[in-house]
């Protein structure tokens, strides 16, 4: 039996509700565009995700998809030229408390209704999360293209390795501070009759518009 989203929310709060008092279990949950995203902490998120797979209150048996998020610079403010975030960018807010963040997307079919979870990593600069993989086995190569993508950690995963990017890949390129170019670049060797890694040669390109650099941009005055 279907069910809607502010019987969901409810069902949510009644189940989880005693957890936000005594262990601020869920941090906040939001219900915009027909959507409703719930908001748990990292130490919590095991148990939540296991109760909403098997709670048939809500039934959450697949997991549709698995994300990294890049918060950096978020919900920051633009100024009048549109190229430039405000110097406090960086700062943790209530829309980003944390620069990382995964995302669980779940569908229950018996109660035809989806549900988004975040989760953020609550380490900047070593974003560790417990995987999901004994929750939902498809999780594995989800868990993998976060890991790969964004440089999370997932603790317990069976098999933590790249796999969108090649052997010897140096970064993370969905961060949003990677370079464009990268940091290595790939040839073959034909004295060495092998593929080689060396330093990236392309030159960075310039990509602010002429209209919005200040007048000492590159030098020109």
């Amino acid at each position: 039996m279907a069910i809607d989203l502010n019987h969901l929310s409810k069902a949510l709060h009644e189940a989880f509700g005693e957890q936000v008092t005594s262990a601020s279990q869920i941090v906040s949950m939001e219900n915009k565009l027909g959507e409703l995203t719930l908001m748990v902490r990292s130490q919590d998120a095991t148990a939540v995700l296991t109760r909403l797979r098997d709670d048939k209150n809500f039934g959450f048996e697949q997991l549709t998809d698995l994300c990294g998020v890049d918060y950096s610079t978020y919900g920051s403010d633009v100024c009048d030229g549109g190229a430039y975030f405000s110097a406090d960018a960086s700062a943790p807010c209530a829309l980003r408390p944390f620069r990382f963040a995964v995302v669980y997307h779940l569908l229950s079919i018996s109660n035809s209704v989806r549900l988004r979870v975040r989760v953020f990593a609550e380490d900047d600069v070593l974003p560790l999360l417990h995987s999901v993989v004994g929750i939902w086995s498809n999780a594995n190569w989800c868990e993998r293209e976060a890991f790969d993508l964004y440089g999370i950690i997932f603790t317990g995963h069976p098999d933590l390795r790249r796999i969108l990017t090649d052997y010897g890949f140096i970064g993370n390129p969905f961060r949003k501070d990677f370079p464009l170019s990268g940091h290595v670049e790939m040839r073959y060797d034909a004295e060495q009759k092998r593929v080689v890694y060396q330093p990236v040669s392309i030159e960075p390109r310039e990509v602010t518009p002429r209209i919005v650099r200040e007048d000492s941009y590159g030098g020109m005055k």
